[in-house]
């Protein structure tokens, strides 16, 4: 297949979908001049970087030795592929009352997953932040894990309503679509991380100090109370990394060097926290609940002393 066939110049990557890709200047696509400023191979749904040194692309097709950022892609990949069948396999050994908590772990890890086997073929390939997979995954991740907190309480307060579920909701989608539109330059910038800062305030508001904590501080279950507040302090410290991320692919590092190395790592240690951990703070006192005297397993035991 030639250069004229491919539209991609020679030493680039061959990509599944080469219509996803800029090319060189000078270059045509679909018969037309490419305009100044986009580069060969260069993602286009990637986050844009700021002309200058930037961070050179130094593997291609595969992953190579030397791509600490792409390993950290691949163990993401890998742990949520793990989490996704624990979670799964596990939900059917925890009471009743905890299986949808422990399934929608397993869901959120399996979201993460899919999208994370993008990702990393996006940073090999272009060594450029796939930002808009990070939020394909959010905006079903994120609203997934804030339901985790009206499950909890749901189990123990089955007659409490919907209202907290649709306030949950609501304020993590208006957190990721604030963020969405400031990182892909739809919207300014500034602006939409304080419209995005506002819905993570409000949601940290209402798991300690609004109706959710009133709830939970009334759950008279020792486990159920243990996961929100392991969960709460997650979302509270350990979300705190994708602010820091927004910032430091805007104003930091990334943004002075071209290099998005940081902001990615910043960004998979952040995912790996907050959806392997947070889940196993559910599974963990779900499985404290466990009856084991009901377990074949302990009649097993038992009956061989």
């Amino acid at each position: 297949m030639t250069e004229h066939a491919t539209g991609i110049s020679a030493g680039q990557p061959i990509l599944e979908h080469p219509s996803n890709f800029a090319f060189g200047v000078g270059q045509k696509e679909n018969g037309h001049a490419i305009p100044d400023g986009r580069h060969s191979g260069e993602y286009i749904g990637a986050l844009e970087l700021p002309s200058g040194s930037g961070y050179k692309h130094s593997s291609g097709k595969y992953l190579m030795e030397h791509d600490m950022v792409g390993v950290t892609f691949w163990l993401a990949n890998g742990i949520m592929f793990a989490s996704t069948i624990f979670f799964f396999l596990e939900s059917q050994n925890v009471p009743k009352k905890w299986s949808a908590s422990v399934i929608t772990a397993g869901l959120v890890s399996l979201v993460a997953f899919y999208n994370y086997c993008y990702m990393r073929q996006i940073w090999v390939q272009t060594q450029q932040s796939p930002q808009i997979f990070r939020y394909t995954d959010w905006l079903i991740t994120v609203p997934l894990q804030v339901i985790e907190f009206y499950l909890i309480l749901a189990a123990n307060k089955p007659n409490m309503g919907k209202g907290l579920l649709w306030r949950l909701m609501i304020a993590s989608i208006v957190m990721l679509v604030a963020g969405y539109l400031g990182d892909t330059g739809i919207a300014e910038c500034w602006i939409s991380f304080l419209v995005g800062m506002a819905g993570w305030l409000y949601i940290i508001f209402e798991i300690f100090n609004g109706p959710a904590a009133k709830i939970n501080a009334g759950v008279s279950n020792p486990a159920a109370q243990d996961a929100f507040n392991s969960m709460r302090q997650i979302l509270t410290y350990g979300w705190s990394m994708y602010p820091i991320g927004y910032i430091v692919g805007h104003t930091g590092p990334a943004a002075d060097s071209g290099s998005p190395a940081l902001l990615n790592i910043v960004y998979n240690v952040a995912d790996l926290v907050n959806k392997t951990a947070f889940g196993l703070c559910v599974y963990s006192a779900a499985r404290s609940e466990v009856d084991f005297e009901d377990d074949d397993r302990y009649d097993n035991y038992t009956s061989k002393k």
